[in-house]
């Protein structure tokens, strides 16, 4: 029986072990959703929800949907769908595989799960969800982790803390974003993997594509290819200063591993690149980069907000 809006369920608010209790995990995000008074769930008619506006996935794949649809006719939707009600509609929250292979295998209802939660609840519930049950393509991952950010603001540390995850590993990811559309196409289309990807992120960008041309042509391994990065990186070094001789400019200085780290610790908080650049033993630049106007945009406002 389809649920309108004159029969939706009352519900009421109590402290919940957060979207991974409403996900299935046994993990902990702090969040407080709104839940059923009841754990049953209702029959909800697939044409009056809409997919989750906030999906981090971009491809689904037709298959994989194919196979589901005709699981479903065979045992039917064994778990409910998590929705929110948006006006007479309602909008998933988790489970939108379930829904496209419900309506592909013909079901009128689908059993779901009504809660209440914010649109950066909802979110957050997406990114989880693929996190923790699908292997999402890594640039994917990145681009929802910005997307996130821009819209909600807070700081890496923040979000990271939210997913359960560490920040270094929501920083590395997102910074795959500042690598050239051609690397990031090779990504997605699986020519190369989110190891090379990482690896590749310390060179500049013609190195950076140089580089991915050999790793397509000669089939590196993500080891072959840090090693490469390594040579690279220290063959570059004496160059510049290769034109001038010690006596018309000394040399610059090496980072030592104090400022190696801090460059890394302003890596991981701002999920952007940045390189701190040594003129003479007490002074040099900080280099941040930026991909688009929205990702300055993120990187200003983490700025103010640490200021």
């Amino acid at each position: 029986m389809d649920v309108n809006t004159a029969d939706k369920p009352k519900l009421k608010r109590r402290l919940g072990r957060g979207l991974n209790a409403l996900l299935g995990s046994p993990e902990d995000a702090g969040q407080e959703p709104v839940v059923l008074s009841s754990p049953a769930s209702d029959e909800i008619s697939v044409e009056l929800i809409r997919p989750n506006p906030f999906q981090p996935r971009r491809e689904f794949d037709a298959q994989a949907i194919s196979e589901l649809a005709a699981s479903i006719r065979k045992h039917g939707v064994l778990q409910p769908l998590l929705v929110r009600a948006v006006g007479d509609e309602y909008e998933i929250v988790a489970g939108e595989r379930r829904w496209r292979a419900a309506r592909k295998a013909g079901l009128e209802n689908i059993p779901c799960r009504v809660v209440e939660l914010q649109d950066n609840q909802v979110c957050e519930a997406a990114i989880e969800e693929n996190l923790k049950r699908e292997d999402l393509n890594v640039l994917e991952k990145a681009e929802a982790f910005r997307r996130y950010l821009e819209r909600f603001g807070g700081t890496v540390d923040e979000l990271a803390r939210r997913l359960s995850m560490s920040r270094s590993t929501v920083s590395n990811i997102m910074r795959l974003l500042d690598l050239p559309e051609h690397i990031q196409n090779a990504v997605r289309q699986d020519r190369i993997s989110g190891g090379h990807a990482r690896a590749l992120l310390p060179l500049p960008p013609d190195a950076q594509l140089e580089l991915t041309r050999r790793i397509e042509e000669e089939g590196l391994s993500v080891r072959k290819t840090e090693e490469a990065v390594r040579d690279i990186l220290k063959a570059s070094r004496p160059t510049d200063t290769a034109a001038e001789t010690p006596a018309q400019r000394p040399p610059k200085p090496e980072p030592s591993a104090h400022v190696l780290s801090l460059q890394d610790q302003l890596r991981e908080t701002l999920a952007a690149r940045i390189d701190i650049r040594l003129k003479k033993k007490d002074a040099g630049q900080i280099v941040i980069h930026f991909g688009s106007n929205d990702d300055f945009e993120r990187i200003i406002g983490q700025l103010r907000k640490a200021a």
